[in-house]
């Protein structure tokens, strides 16, 4: 298949997709509360710019599990697989032969620290799922870190064109204590939602919660409600 035929199979799979859960993220509080929800400046016009107990930081804060990953971008995969027709492992060269976006968005770490307007490098997460064509009755993500970490975020959060796989920031490949080579972010929700050093996404039929859900942070995540426990 031509380069220009993926990527016409690819967005005509992300239509598919979005199409099937476009009401439920219509719904979801970043798009139906009256407040911005993470995404830059534009999003932010004529609003309070920290959602409510936040803090503004300059410096990008380093909270993880402990363990750093050390993995080369040729080294790097990504599994995607479970409720899916076509589960498959993606290398960085795949990455960057989908659709590239350049974005601007906010991070809001649930520890109340936020760092507004970081400009990334990467692709919509919705593409690479779209890759894995996902059964109908898949509704839920679960992400699977190299250092053992996992997070879980539901379909109709998953497929907003802001939420990414990310490989960089700031213009520069993305550090290795941010993530790097490769990471979800997620700006409309708490940052923990988005997985550094991702390595697997497993797509599910029934919500499975992860490391924070499990230890009593809450299992939607919505910054400008104050959402951070269950």
């Amino acid at each position: 298949m031509t380069d220009r035929g993926k990527i016409e199979r690819i967005v005509e799979a992300r239509m598919k997709l979005r199409a099937r859960f476009e009401a439920k993220m219509r719904a979801t509080p970043s798009l139906a509360d009256g407040a911005p929800q993470g995404s830059g400046p534009p999003n932010r016009h004529g609003m309070p710019e920290l959602p409510p107990g936040q803090h503004l930081t300059k410096k990008w804060p380093v909270l993880d599990l402990g363990i750093h990953p050390d993995i080369a971008r040729a080294d790097w995969r990504l599994e995607i697989d479970g409720a899916c027709a076509a589960p498959r492992t993606l290398t960085f060269e795949d990455l960057l032969s989908l659709e590239q976006v350049d974005d601007v968005s906010d991070f809001h770490c649930v520890t109340t620290w936020s760092k507004l307007g970081i400009p990334w490098r990467g692709v919509r997460l919705v593409d690479a799922l779209a890759l894995a064509e996902p059964e109908d009755d898949a509704g839920f993500l679960f992400f699977h870190a190299s250092d053992g970490y996992t997070t879980n975020i539901p379909m109709e959060e998953a497929i907003k064109p802001d939420v990414l796989l990310v490989y960089e920031a700031f213009g520069a490949p993305l550090e290795q204590v941010h993530g790097g080579p490769v990471r979800v972010i997620t700006p409309q929700l708490y940052a923990w939602k988005g997985a550094k050093w991702i390595a697997r996404i497993e797509l599910l039929r029934e919500n499975r919660r992860g490391f924070w859900e499990r230890n009593g942070y809450s299992n939607t995540a919505h910054p400008w409600r104050n959402d951070r426990y269950s």
